[in-house]
């Protein structure tokens, strides 16, 4: 219901702002512009979507053969304590708890490619729990406000485009982007934990999130002392090695155990091209009602006025011209990323709001297309509490980056 809220309002903001701007600016192109960008993005989803096809395909059918070689319920029970806790509805051992882990590890590796199609994964699974097809359960709404969250370790795109851009020390922004990442995730947690009513005080949880805090404070003491070009290197490896070495270790297992393994494989292939054309309809939808608020130049009055309104209060505005890319990420990755390379462009990758931006661009998520995307391809129509924790996560995200940046760049 939240999602046919925001997505009505889109058309309506977007008209009502571009009937003001025809009749009391005289702006003639505005209405064509709104319906160049209908066409435009509808085609762009509909590219998304079909370019899933391969990657879907293949990760689904990795996964078959873990499942029936027996690999996933070996990943099921390492996580099976901590995930039983903050998912109470899922079996112990059941499959999904495999698939969720192996998405968040593919997403905080920054191996975005390998995420989307794990992450549909696990939602097909959870969906096969969840009795009522068109409400989204505790364990699916968990796993989607953690999986918006944007846990991410290794921001080695973003490195990259601010080394390309010029920055004499592109990675400048990788401990800002994981402390600013680490909090919208945690706020992630508590929120949806708190509509649950999950305990987070539980010993078994506070010893996992104990243990990952350690694992995240080793990572962060190892890669300050590496160069560059160091941590390039090492992510490029570690990150595609790990990926490789699982899907490995599933085939091997299950030839151990004389499953067919080409014909499990094309069992799962079949499930990830199913998945990949069933979510163009509602990955259209998105990208259309966020294109028209783009075109309509609503975006550019938010700023403007949050801008105003951060002066008359007398606080500093050098953040201000990164907003757009708060503003637009939980909208657009692509978008977001655009306008992050644009600002660094136009002042230099070192001016502050540049940074600002860098981190935001690191710590936030798609939000909206990751919940149309992944509620869209089970059928899930009414999404619960799911959008409100998101965007609440996201906008602790913006905010943890925006004062992590300060004490770090000003």
């Amino acid at each position: 219901m939240a999602l046919n809220y925001v997505w009505v309002a889109f058309f309506l903001i977007t008209f009502a702002v571009a009937l003001v701007k025809l009749i009391f600016f005289g702006d003639t192109e505005i209405f064509q512009q709104i319906v160049n960008s209908i066409f435009d993005s509808a085609k762009t989803g509909a590219e998304i979507s079909l370019g899933l096809i391969g990657m879907m395909s293949f990760a689904l059918g990795i996964m078959k053969i873990g499942e029936k070689g027996g690999m996933i319920n070996i990943l099921a029970k390492i996580v099976g304590p901590f995930f039983h806790k903050l998912f109470p509805e899922i079996p112990k051992n059941h499959p999904a708890l495999g698939s969720i882990l192996m998405n968040f590890s593919a997403n905080a590796l920054g191996l975005d490619n390998a995420a989307t199609p794990l992450g549909l994964k696990a939602m097909k699974e959870l969906q096969e729990l969840n009795p009522n097809k068109e409400t989204a359960t505790n364990a699916q709404i968990m796993f989607i406000v953690l999986n918006a969250s944007s846990l991410t370790l290794l921001p080695i795109s973003i490195m990259a485009y601010r080394k390309e851009a010029g920055a004499p020390d592109p990675s400048d922004v990788f401990l800002p982007i994981l402390i600013a990442t680490f909090f919208s995730t945690l706020v992630a947690l508590i929120l949806v934990s708190i509509y649950q009513k999950i305990n987070l005080f539980n010993r078994v949880i506070l010893g996992y999130l104990g243990a990952m805090g350690l694992f995240i404070g080793g990572l962060l003491y190892y890669f300050s002392g590496l160069q560059q070009t160091e941590i390039e290197i090492f992510s490029k490896v570690f990150g595609n090695l790990i990926l490789f070495s699982l899907f490995t270790s599933f085939i091997g297992l299950a030839l151990f155990r004389k499953v067919n393994v080409y014909d499990s494989f094309i069992e799962g292939a079949k499930e990830g091209f199913e998945v990949s054309v069933k979510i163009i309809p509602y990955l259209v939808a998105m990208l259309v009602g966020i294109a028209v608020f783009r075109a309509s130049g609503t975006m550019d009055y938010m700023v403007a006025g949050i801008s105003k309104a951060i002066a008359l209060c007398g606080l500093d505005t050098s953040f201000v011209d990164a907003l757009p890319v708060a503003f637009m990420k939980p909208l657009s990755g692509s978008g977001a990323r655009g306008l992050m390379v644009d600002l660094m462009n136009a002042k230099g990758p070192m001016d502050f709001a540049a940074r600002v931006a860098c981190v935001i661009q690191g710590s936030t998520e798609t939000t909206f297309y990751v919940l149309a995307v992944y509620f869209g391809a089970v059928g899930i129509k009414r999404t619960r509490h799911a959008l409100p924790c998101a965007l609440l996560a996201e906008l602790a995200g913006v905010i943890a980056a925006i004062i992590i940046s300060y004490i770090f760049f000003k």
